[in-house]
Parts: structure tokens; sequence; C-alpha cells
């Protein structure tokens, strides 16, 4: 079973409470987080002031309009997808709650890398034809207009930038899903009841009782996956997406300066991923210290 996608933890100090002594705080003061920061700081001093990584620089960051877009885009419908899932993995349904089962458990056994030439190169295929044998079929019954629309689908049309938002999404709507799931679960079953109680339907108790709470709960991990998707949006490049990724690798086979190319990447994902993972971070004890 694949493991769920992991992040970057960041100790911030807390203001407030009991004060640490000085050997608490020299013992307790993360000197690995330093060492990356100095990493960080001394790889933009030489992207900066040497000609080659500067020039490496300028062409890799063209890229970072499509990473940032497919990563957005990517995670907003894996929200999505992983709410509507994770809401059905607690479903009383029989049917819902296996189907449900089935993708989270189909999603976690397989690489993601795999997934992503699956979903792109056979999934997004097969659902073009299906929606094709579906305007056929509307067609026949007199749905002109919508049996039309329904046709005009065409796989060869379908750029790999949409192909590699939907794999990317299918893939984390599992992983967001679970995280869901739990959050719900971690409300205590007294409220629906209550809710119940007082006239309210499942659906209403649902979204104006459970929900809020359980998104609540679930915030900090959300915003962790989120971290982590922003690198595994990396693993587009091998659909030929031409993200940082991508044209770092472009870069690298055009002039041979693979040191150059693969530093400056290296800066980059490690700046947005140490950036986010702080946002992160500083927004869960934000959270903490309010509840």
């Amino acid at each position: 079973m694949a493991d769920q996608p992991t992040h970057i933890e960041v100790d911030v100090p807390e203001f407030g409470g009991e004060e640490k002594s000085a050997s608490e705080r020299i013992r307790e003061f993360p000197y690995w987080f330093a060492a990356l920061i100095l990493i960080a700081i001394y790889a933009a001093y030489i992207i900066l002031t040497k000609e080659n990584y500067r020039e490496a620089f300028e062409f890799i960051y063209r890229g970072i309009q499509i990473t940032i877009r497919t990563s957005l885009i990517a995670y907003s419908l894996a929200l999505l997808l992983g709410l509507l899932t994770g809401l059905a993995r607690i479903s009383k349904s029989i049917i819902l709650n296996n189907i449900a089962r089935l993708y989270v458990e189909l999603i976690r056994g397989i690489p993601m890398l795999v997934l992503i030439f699956f979903i792109a190169l056979v999934g997004v295929p097969a659902a073009v034809e299906g929606l094709n044998s579906l305007g056929l079929w509307l067609k026949s019954f007199g749905a002109e207009k919508v049996g039309s629309f329904l046709t005009e689908f065409n796989n060869q049309g379908i750029p790999m930038n949409v192909r590699a938002i939907v794999a990317l999404s299918v893939t984390y709507g599992a992983f967001l899903a679970e995280i869901f799931r739990a959050g719900i679960q971690s409300i205590g079953r007294g409220q629906m009841e209550a809710a119940r109680s007082v006239g309210m339907s499942y659906a209403q108790a649902m979204r104006y009782i459970i929900l809020p709470q359980a998104i609540r709960n679930v915030l900090p991990a959300l915003g962790n996956d989120f971290v982590a998707m922003v690198k595994d949006s990396s693993l587009v490049s091998v659909l030929a997406v031409r993200d940082i990724t991508q044209v770092a690798r472009l870069y690298a086979g055009s002039t041979f300066r693979f040191r150059e190319a693969y530093v400056t990447l290296s800066t980059m994902y490690l700046t947005m991923t140490v950036v986010l993972s702080l946002l992160v971070q500083s927004f869960e004890r934000r959270l903490r210290r309010h509840e």
C-alpha cells in the first residue's frame, strides 16, 4: 500500500506559555532547519552571481506559471472529489461505500507515476470514447443538441496540460478522501443525533453542523497535502508538460549544463516547499491558539 504524501514540518516557536530556560532553547532549536535555510541562501547567491546559473534560472523560470496553475487547479478538483468520496465512505449505502473504498484502495495501491501515465494516456481516451458513445445514443433518441455536443469531443484535442491536471486530481482525491473521512468521524455522533432531533435532515445536519467542524479539524492536513502536490506536480513532466521540471530538462539537454539546471530547479522547489510549509505551520498554530 502506498504511503500518503509527506511534507516538511518546521517547529516554529509559540508565543506565550511557560518560559523555557536557555539550555532548553538551545537543545530544542531546529538546527536542521537553519542548515536548510543556509543551503537555500547559498544556492540563491550562486544563481544570482554566476552567469551560467543566472541564465539557467531565467530559462527555467518560464515554467513556474504552469507549475503553479497545474497545482492550484488540480488541488481544487481533488478537494471536491475527495469530499464527495469521503462522504461516500461513511455512507450507509453499500453501493456508494464499496465504490468509494474501491477507488481509494486502487489509487493508494498503484505508484503515482504509473497512475499519471494510465489516467492521461488510457483513462482520458476511454472517457472520451464513452462520451462519444453516449452522444450517439442520445442523438438516436432525438436529443440532437446534447448528442452533438458530446460527439464533438476528440481525444487528440485534449492537451497534455488538461490530462496532467485530471491525473493529479484523481490521484490526490483518494488521499484527501481519507482525510475528510477521518475528520467527519472525529465529530461525536451525539451532534448528528442532536441535529436530527430538532428536525434537521441528514443532509442539513451534515452541511450545517458536521462538515464545518470536520473541515476545520482537517485544514492543517489539507494544507500539508497541497505542499506535497506542488512537489509531485514535477511528475507531469513525463507527459511533456512544460512545467519547471520539464523546462529544466530541456535546458540541460540543449546546453549540457546539468549542474546549473538541476541546482537551480532544486532550489526553486525547495523555496516553494519551505515557504508553503511555514505558512501551513503558522496557520495550524493560530488555529490551536484560537481554540
